[in-house]
Formats: structure tokens, sequence, C-alpha cells
């Protein structure tokens, strides 16, 4: 597709759009269930020592801390041709890993590390998807 004002050719990347979209709305989730911890606490500097506004916060700040990088990896695989089944399967495990590991802290349950771990095979495994790929020629 082409821009008629700059007169460059934009590339589409679906796959990719998708699992930014998705996990935006999860980290804006997130966000607000700190905001909303916060006012219930009545504490709107810190956590004031309050578990559930720590593991709000931790939630919030290590989706923050992951997501980027996976979806750079994610971009990085689509467009250097990635087929679209091996980008939905991490796109999909991504989002399935947050929203484990952020449900695992905020409830306290195990199923964070579950999460956790799903979050670094993914990143780990696109790391090695680009590799395949061999986008250097």
């Amino acid at each position: 597709m082409t821009d008629t004002l700059l007169g460059t050719t934009l590339l589409a990347v679906p796959v990719t759009a998708l699992y930014a979209a998705l996990n935006a709305f999860l980290t804006v989730g997130l966000g607000v269930n700190v905001s909303r911890v916060r006012g219930k606490h009545n504490v709107f500097r810190g956590d004031g020592g309050h578990a559930d506004l720590i593991a709000a916060i931790r939630a919030h700040g290590n989706n923050a801390e992951h997501v980027p990088l996976a979806l750079i990896l994610l971009l990085v695989a689509e467009l250097c041709g990635g087929s679209s089944m091996a980008l939905h399967a991490f796109g999909g495990a991504l989002l399935v890993a947050r929203l484990a590991h952020a449900f695992g802290l905020i409830k306290a349950s195990r199923v964070q590390v579950v999460g956790a771990l799903l979050t670094l095979a993914v990143q780990l495994g696109l790391a090695g998807y680009l590799l395949w790929l061999r986008p250097w020629g």
C-alpha cells in the first residue's frame, strides 16, 4: 500500500498489530487496576505496604517490562517473512502468558510461575525463530 502524501510504500503487519493491540488493552487494564487499588487504600505514592497494591504495581510493571521486547521480536519476524501460523502461535502464547502472570501475581497463585516461564519461552522462541529465518541472507 502506498501513502499518497509521502509517496512511500507502507508495510502491513497484521499479526503484530493484533497482538500489540491486545497486549495494550492488558497493560492499560493493569494500570487501571493499580489506580483502583490505590484509591481503595488512599495511597497515591508508593505502595503504603499494602500487599494487594504491591502485587498490582508489579503485575503492571512486569507486563510493561516484558511485552515490548516480545512485540519487537514478533514485528521483526513478521517483517522477515515469518509464517503467519507461527507468528499467531507466538503472539497467542504471549497473550496467554501475560494474562496468566498478571492473574497469578494479583491473586497470589502459582499460575504466575507458568506465565513467567511461558513469557520467557516465547521471547527465546521468537529469538530462535529469527535466527532460523536468517534475515541477513
